[in-house]
């Protein structure tokens, strides 16, 4: 394709970030987790930070006066010329219409609107048994699906593994609540546009990545007829 701009939508645990790190390197796309960007700002202490930490320890969304600009800096950077894949953004009717305002003074639009779909008890199993290495946030294990060699225990580098704050059950929750309520009528939104295509996150990863390759590569029929 000539450009490739991707949204990733899709229930809290749906398996956005692995999908979006596969397409990110089967296409050499920048991938944009919005999640990540803001917990990094979180733990170093920045003015961006700070400001989201409250909402974030809550399960609730961070004003869009905070991640709007980010997002808008990260799709103008030069490694964005060829596309992008964003995961966590939009997560609002507000945000989705900042997005397409921005792309289109741009001169540029989303190619599509990926949804994964997966039920809400299955979203609070993967959520809830995930843990965290204390020392490092990018080491992640699961109780069931990825266990650590040792309990509690980081196995890169021994540190402690922790809940964080957004997988504690009752949080979990609360971010469903959520998404169903300010995000899920993006569903809506890009379908009416044309733009939404769906897969179910429920099977293996690669299942589910050889699903959105499958749309993807009929996208690039579509474009090419």
């Amino acid at each position: 394709m000539s450009e490739l701009n991707l949204v990733l939508l899709g229930p809290p645990g749906s398996g956005k970030g692995t999908q979006g790190e596969r397409l990110q390197e089967d296409f050499r796309l920048p991938y944009y987790a919005t999640g990540n960007i803001l917990r990094a700002a979180v733990r170093d202490g920045t003015e961006l930070g700070k400001a989201a930490k409250e909402y974030m320890d809550r399960g609730d969304l961070v004003p869009d006066e905070v991640i709007i600009g980010v997002i808008t800096e990260r799709v103008q950077h030069s490694e964005a010329a060829d596309g992008f894949i964003l995961d966590g953004f939009p997560r609002t009717m507000p945000q989705a219409e900042a997005l397409d305002s921005e792309l289109e003074g741009l001169g540029r639009a989303l190619t599509a609107a990926l949804l994964i779909e997966v039920p809400d008890e299955e979203v609070v199993r993967r959520l809830g048994g995930r843990r965290t290495c204390a020392k490092n946030g990018s080491h992640i294990f699961h109780v069931e699906f990825d266990p650590p060699k040792e309990p509690n225990v980081c196995d890169v580098d021994g540190s402690r593994l922790l809940i964080r704050d957004d997988d504690k059950p009752e949080v979990i929750r609360h971010r469903l609540q959520q998404y169903h309520e300010k995000t899920e009528p993006l569903v809506g939104y890009y379908e009416e546009k044309g733009l939404l295509r769906r897969a179910d996150g429920s099977p293996s990863q690669d299942e589910v990545s050889d699903r959105i390759r499958a749309l993807l590569a009929t996208l690039k029929i579509e474009e090419d007829i």
